[in-house]
C-alpha cells in the first residue's frame, strides 16, 4: 500500500459539523467567532474527529473544516487586501442558493499572519499523536480569479483582473512557505474553477455576469498554478480537488474533464482528486493525459451527496475501468467531495458519512492489495 500522500484511501477534507459546534456558533455573533469558548468546543470535536479518521483505517486526517463556515470564503477573507462582503445574491446551485456573500478585492493581495496557520498548528500534534498524516486544505487561487465580480475589484492598485495576478501568485507562494515552515507536508488546493471550464452554462455566466474572457482560461490557470508551485519543497505534497459544487447535496456545474484535461494535468500538482460519482463527470478517457509515474489521480467514486451506500464491487469495477486509461499504480480512491463544504452540511447522517469512509478504506485495501 502507498505510504506517502495521496494515499490509496484518502479523503477530500470536510465532515458534517457536530451539534455542539453548531450550538456554540449559534451563541456567538460573526465578529466573535474566534471566542475562546468556541475554540474549546472546536478543539474537543476536532480531536474526536481525528481519532475517528484513524479508527476508520485512514492514514490521513483533516480537521473537518470545523472552524470554517465556508470552504473558501474563510480563507480568502484572511488574506490581506481581500474582504468577504454582503451582496444581493448567493451562489447559484441547482435548486438552492447559498448565503449572499462575495469576495471583494480592496487592496494589494498578500498572505500575512493568516488565521488558518493557527488552525494547522492545532491539528498537527493531534494527528501525529493518532499516528496519521495531517492534511491542510485551502481554496485554490483560481477560485478567487474565476469568482470575483467586476464591481468587487475596488483596489486602487488594480485596474483589471490581470493586474492582481502577480500579487495573488506571490500570496500563495508565501502561504505554501508559511504552512511548510509550520511542519505541513500535505497541502490541498480545493478548486471549482476547473470544473466550471467544463460547463458551457458556467462559461456563459462568467462572460455575461463577470466580464471574464473565457478563451484561454485553461492556459491562464495552468500557468498561474505552475508559478505558485514552482520551487515548492520536494517533501511537500500538494494536491488539488476539482469540485462541481457542493452545498446541501446540490451542485452547480456539469461536464466531463476532456476540455481541461491537457492543461490540468500539465500543472505541477502531485495529485488530483477528481469527482466521478455521477454521469455529470463524464468518462475516464481524459486520464490518458496523466503524466507517467509523476502524479496520482484520486478517484472520487463514493458520493457524499447522499447516504445510500455504494456496492463495493461496482466501485472496484469502475477503478479497473479507469485503469484502462491510467496505470493503476497512479490511481487511488476517496469520497467524491467533502461532506460539508459549508457549515450547513450535506443531506446524510453522521453514521452514513462514516460508512462511506469505511467503504473507501475497504475497497482500497482490496483493489491495491498487491501494490
Amino acid at each position: 500500500m502507498s505510504v506517502n500522500p495521496p494515499f490509496r484511501a484518502d479523503l477530500v477534507g470536510s465532515f458534517l459539523r457536530p451539534e455542539s459546534i453548531k450550538q456554540a456558533r449559534a451563541r456567538l455573533s460573526a465578529d466573535t467567532a474566534g471566542d475562546e469558548a468556541l475554540r474549546a468546543v472546536e478543539d474537543t470535536e476536532i480531536a474526536a474527529l481525528v481519532a475517528s479518521q484513524a479508527e476508520a483505517g485512514l492514514a490521513v486526517a483533516t480537521d473537518g473544516e470545523f472552524r470554517r463556515a465556508w470552504w473558501h470564503f474563510d480563507f480568502f477573507g484572511g488574506l490581506e487586501g481581500v474582504d468577504i462582503v454582503d451582496t444581493d445574491h448567493g451562489l447559484p446551485f441547482q435548486g438552492a442558493q447559498t448565503k449572499q456573500r462575495a469576495v471583494q478585492v480592496n487592496g494589494r493581495i498578500a498572505f500575512g499572519n493568516h488565521p488558518m496557520l493557527a488552525h494547522w498548528r492545532a491539528l498537527k500534534p493531534v494527528a501525529e499523536a493518532a499516528g496519521v498524516t495531517p492534511k491542510q486544505t485551502i481554496p485554490a487561487p483560481t477560485v478567487l480569479d474565476f469568482r470575483v465580480e467586476p464591481d468587487n475589484i475596488v483596489a486602487a492598485e488594480y485596474e483589471t483582473r490581470d493586474d492582481y495576478v502577480d500579487d495573488l501568485v506571490q500570496a500563495y507562494r508565501d502561504a505554501i512557505a508559511a504552512f511548510y515552515a509550520e511542519g505541513c507536508r500535505y497541502l490541498q488546493f480545493d478548486d471549482t474553477a476547473w470544473a466550471y471550464l467544463c460547463s458551457d452554462s458556467e462559461l456563459e455566466r462568467a462572460r455575461s455576469e463577470r466580464g471574464i474572457e473565457t478563451d484561454g482560461l485553461g492556459e491562464r490557470y495552468r500557468d498561474m498554478l505552475n508559478r505558485v508551485l514552482d520551487g515548492k519543497p520536494d517533501d511537500l505534497v500538494v494536491t488539488t480537488h476539482i469540485c462541481r459544487g457542493n452545498f446541501r447535496s446540490t451542485w452547480i456545474s456539469s461536464g466531463g474533464y476532456e476540455p481541461i484535461a491537457e492543461h490540468l494535468f500539465a500543472t505541477n500538482y502531485d495529485g488530483f482528486f477528481l469527482e466521478y460519482d455521477s454521469d455529470r463527470a463524464g468518462g475516464f478517457e481524459p486520464l490518458r493525459y496523466l503524466r507517467p509515474g509523476a502524479q496520482t489521480v484520486v478517484l472520487g467514486l463514493v458520493t457524499t451527496k447522499s447516504g445510500e451506500l455504494e456496492a463495493k464491487e461496482e466501485i472496484a469495477d469502475r477503478i479497473r475501468e479507469a485503469a484502462e486509461f491510467a496505470p493503476i499504480e497512479q490511481l487511488a480512491l476517496s469520497p467524491q467531495c467533502g461532506f460539508a463544504s459549508t457549515e450547513e452540511g450535506n443531506v446524510l447522517t453522521e453514521d452514513e458519512q462514516w460508512a462511506k469512509v469505511r467503504l473507501v478504506r475497504e475497497i482500497a485495501d482490496e483493489v491495491w492489495a498487491s501494490y
